[in-house]
């Protein structure tokens, strides 16, 4: 049956007001369960909100972090990665933020699917997730708090140096291996197979540890890497 436009918009503002839908957006409505105690007032979760409006995608850095117990840090913001490009990059959706990061399709490896309220989701897994933070510093709240989100990955039972060189190798980013061989070193994991591997994929050329950061601060040779945060600033003798 066809439904003339004008009518249609009607209909559904009648079923909001009427609590069986919930507006996400202009043009976006969510069906409200019907034992929500205030249909009115109900807000779908968030990650299924960000499936419905930004897919292909997944629920990635810091979001992802606090799914894996990676952080202990609570962000009010949701980080989501879409292989589709979403403008603004910052939106406000039922009451949540969101920041989206657009990705190319043929990067979004390395997920899990994670079932809401029946709807499955996708967040990247821990390795990916670290992974995720050494390429996009930002994505972990920032070069200090991803190095943190590193040091728990590598404490915990999901630490797994095999998946961490061959999601970095599926990337096809040598600054990632810079930033994981450093903070390996950094954070005590010194295995000398690990770290002779992150070696032989860096790229040549000086990268930042943080690129959100002013190129300040102590150069480690022997990654390419200035360390510019200073609660993270080297002691290596390899400092220039």
């Amino acid at each position: 049956m066809d439904i003339d436009i004008g009518h249609a918009r009607r209909l559904l503002a009648a079923l909001a007001r009427g609590g069986w839908l919930a507006r996400v957006r202009q043009g976006w409505y969510i069906g409200v369960p019907l034992e929500a105690s205030e249909p009115r007032a109900w807000r779908e979760d968030p990650w299924v909100v960000a499936a419905a409006l930004f897919s292909p995608g997944y629920i990635g850095g810091w979001s992802a972090a606090e799914h894996w117990g990676l952080t202990d840090q609570i962000f009010r913001v949701i980080y989501v990665v879409s292989g589709r490009k979403v403008r603004p990059r910052r939106q406000t959706v039922q009451g949540t933020g969101f920041i989206i990061r657009t990705a190319p399709q043929t990067s979004l490896f390395g997920t899990r699917r994670e079932w809401r309220h029946q709807v499955a989701v996708g967040v990247s897994d821990p390795h990916r997730t670290v992974i995720d933070v050494l390429d996009v510093p930002a994505s972990g709240g920032g070069a200090l708090h991803a190095s943190e989100v590193v040091e728990a990955y590598f404490e915990s039972e999901h630490f797994d140096p095999g998946m961490l060189l061959d999601y970095g190798d599926r990337l096809g980013r040598g600054t990632v291996f810079k930033r994981l061989g450093y903070l390996s070193e950094r954070h005590g994991f010194a295995n000398p197979e690990f770290t002779d591997a992150c070696r032989a994929r860096i790229t040549t050329g000086l990268s930042r540890l943080d690129p959100a950061r002013p190129a300040t601060g102590p150069v480690v040779s022997r990654w390419n890497l200035r360390v510019n945060v200073a609660q993270l600033a080297s002691r290596d003798p390899a400092t220039e």
